[in-house]
């Protein structure tokens, strides 16, 4: 196979800054918000439902709408939608800085999803349109370990920021990186390159926002009591517009997800790959920071240090994965990626307990950023690899939801088995303690809602209080054990899949040949004018 002859920009590392600087708005929109969560507990009085809801509501803004607003930027010009994104996330990132309650809160991050996914899809079709050759496999690998070293790097920016300011101070950290972003968009980034004439399936794309916003509200809400009608109601909605979203794109004309790129066995192996990595990286960070602060009383700014490790390690080691995809192929890296983040969640299923030591976490969050740093570059490489220019929105869309489809679904799973041991351990507590018949079902159900539920009611009943907060806390290390021990089959289940189901790399790289020359072919038979 020939080598790819390489191209790029003018002005390229302006280019990529400008592109990574999008993302980052994205990645720390998306990651601040884990270790505000006991402060907005406490603020607003809600339930753990609520917090997941609030954790992964910017998620599901974005996955939602990637597919559709990558399809947009395909045809209507790329440059456009991350101008319009950046816009709109200023006065989404003011709205949930000074949300009055939970409920204007989650809206505000959906709406931030949203201008998160007009932008940051953009961001690595640009990359796929403007670079070529081994040059692209280096700015994919700058654009995934910079995005994923900010993801593990917000909690440290939050914890600062809550040492001395309220909780809303986290969402508004981004605006001025964001105004920053859109003056660099206008000046440094070109404004049509590649793009697509045939016309946006907007019923598809419709459908897709609403597949992806009832699968992640049926998750939340299916192990939270008396919601299970309306839980299984959005699952069954979610359903039917999954199948309606791939019959419609079975006979669309233009679909919005090529269905016969997608079932290219390297582009769905690195997709579900994709989301299986970087849907760890989430749920562990959603969980780890609770646990921080509630199990081991870490400060807020203490907590968000804990997971530099993860950053600095997921930086260091993504540079390397971009030699080992070229010189070892992406199956060989993907596995080595998945082999360190199972070392990780096992420190953290074993080890992280009321007594940990910080050694302890540091190690864990260590093999967690080198798993993700190894395996994010080979996952959004191969997705991008194998489909044709003018799909690139369709391959950074995939790319996206890999983290965000990704990082609201595991999020969501970890979420719900930590909130059902959470309340089932406490139950079981409070059944077992002599008091019982004096806990009322108001005072139970306070208890059981969070572990700032439990803290209210210590402060309620200090005579009890050391005991309330010591059962809070074995409570959710019941829970975060449940929910560690998911995440490991999980990726067990991904790292089985890319063994035996991704290429090796001389096969992989014969595929992608095959792939490059059937698309020009199609090219080519395209009527012109």
């Amino acid at each position: 196979m020939a080598t790819p002859v390489e191209s790029r920009p003018n002005r390229a590392s302006l280019v990529l800054s400008t592109l990574i600087l999008v993302a980052a708005v994205a990645n720390l929109n998306l990651a601040v918000a884990n270790v505000a969560l006991p402060d907005i507990g406490r603020a607003f009085d809600a339930s753990q439902t609520s917090l997941n809801l609030i954790a992964v509501g910017f998620s599901v803004g974005l996955a939602a709408s990637v597919l559709y607003l990558g399809a947009v930027g395909d045809r209507y010009g790329r440059k456009t939608m991350l101008v319009l994104g950046m816009t709109l996330s200023v006065p989404a990132s003011l709205l949930a800085g000074f949300a009055p309650n939970e409920y204007v809160l989650f809206a505000a991050r959906v709406i931030g999803g949203l201008s998160a996914g007009m932008a940051y899809p953009t961001t690595l079709a640009l990359i796929t349109a403007l670079w070529a050759g081994a040059g692209r496999t280096k700015a994919i690998a700058l654009w995934s370990a910079i995005g994923g070293g900010l993801s593990a790097l917000g909690p440290l920016v939050a914890g600062a920021l809550l040492e001395w300011f309220f909780w809303g101070s986290v969402f508004l950290v981004t605006i001025p990186l964001a105004v920053i972003a859109l003056v660099m968009t206008a000046v440094f980034v070109p404004s049509h390159v590649n793009e697509s004439s045939a016309p946006v399936d907007h019923f598809g794309g419709t459908v897709s926002v609403i597949l992806v916003g009832a699968l992640v509200l049926g998750i939340n809400f299916l192990p939270v009591d008396g919601m299970e009608t309306i839980a299984l109601s959005a699952l069954a909605v979610a359903l039917v517009a999954g199948i309606a979203f791939v019959l419609r794109q079975m006979r669309a004309r233009d679909p919005l997800y090529d269905l016969h790129v997608a079932g290219r066995r390297i582009f769905w192996v690195a997709a579900v790959a994709g989301i299986v990595v970087f849907g760890t990286l989430m749920g562990v960070l959603y969980i780890s920071q609770q646990y921080l602060q509630n199990v081991l009383a870490y400060s807020t700014l203490a907590a968000g240090s804990a997971a530099l490790p993860a950053a600095i390690v997921m930086v260091l080691v993504a540079p390397q994965s971009a030699k080992l995809v070229e010189a070892r192929g992406a199956r060989f890296t993907l596995l080595c990626g998945y082999l360190a983040i199972l070392v990780g969640l096992g420190v953290a299923l074993t080890l992280w307990d009321e007594n940990a030591d910080y050694w302890v976490i540091a190690l864990g969050f260590m093999f967690l950023g080198a798993g993700v740093g190894l395996a994010g570059t080979p996952a959004s490489h191969s997705l991008t690899g194998s489909v044709p220019v003018s799909r690139a929105g369709m391959a950074s869309g995939t790319a996206d939801l890999q983290r965000d489809l990704g990082g609201a679904i595991v999020q969501s799973i970890l979420g719900a088995l930590l909130t059902a041991g959470y309340a089932a351990s406490l139950t079981k507590t409070i059944e077992a303690t002599p008091q019982a018949s004096q806990v009322s079902e108001q005072t139970q159900s306070e208890l059981e809602k969070s572990f700032a539920g439990a803290v209210t009611i210590a402060e309620r009943y200090p005579q009890y209080g050391q005991q309330i907060i010591a059962a809070a806390r074995s409570a959710f290390l019941d829970g975060d054990g449940r929910a560690y021990s998911a995440a490991i089959g999980i990726v067990l289940i991904g790292a089985t899949l890319v063994f035996f189901a991704f290429p090796r790399r001389d096969a992989e790289r014969e595929l992608l040949a095959r792939y490059e020359r059937e698309d020009r072919t199609a090219e080519g038979a395209l009527p012109q004018g």
